[in-house]
This record gives structure tokens, C-alpha cells and sequence, in this order.
């Protein structure tokens, strides 16, 4: 027999709200100065020129110009040109 009871909000009941974690920016489009790139967890992605890596991990643009995506000896990185 089941043991929860008919209440309200039983404890440990409850999930945490989602992050809205992930590229906010795609390539090619243009970003101003201070424009979130990606959210992350971690460097899955990794900052190029024109870009600044967050304490967070987040990723945001330094200077006007256009997003791009490239890998280097395997990894993912961003920039902004």
C-alpha cells in the first residue's frame, strides 16, 4: 500500500527548474559587445578571439561582428570576426 499522503506539496516532491543552457547565438549571425554566445556547463565549447569566457563558463562577444564555429586539434571553439 502506497504511503503518500493527500496533501498539498508532499516533501521531496519537487524538480529543479531548467537551466536554458546552450548556443543562444548560431554562426553567422551578428553579436554586439556583451551578447551571450552559449551557456554551458564546463568548456564544451571554447573561447576564440573576440570572445570572453565567463565564471560561469558562459561565452559572450568583446566586439561587434559575426559568430563563428571551428574545431582545433579536436576541440570546439568560438570566435567572433
Amino acid at each position: 500500500m502506497a504511503h503518500t499522503k493527500a496533501q498539498k506539496t508532499v516533501k521531496g516532491n519537487r524538480d529543479s527548474r531548467s537551466k536554458r543552457l546552450g548556443v543562444k547565438v548560431f554562426g553567422n549571425e551578428e553579436v554586439k559587445p556583451g551578447n551571450i554566445i552559449i551557456r554551458q556547463r564546463g568548456t564544451k565549447v571554447h573561447p576564440g578571439p573576440g570572445t570572453l569566457l565567463g565564471r560561469d563558463f558562459t561565452i559572450m562577444a568583446l566586439i561587434k561582428g559575426r559568430v563563428e564555429f571551428y574545431k582545433k586539434l579536436g576541440a570546439s571553439y568560438v570566435k567572433v570576426v
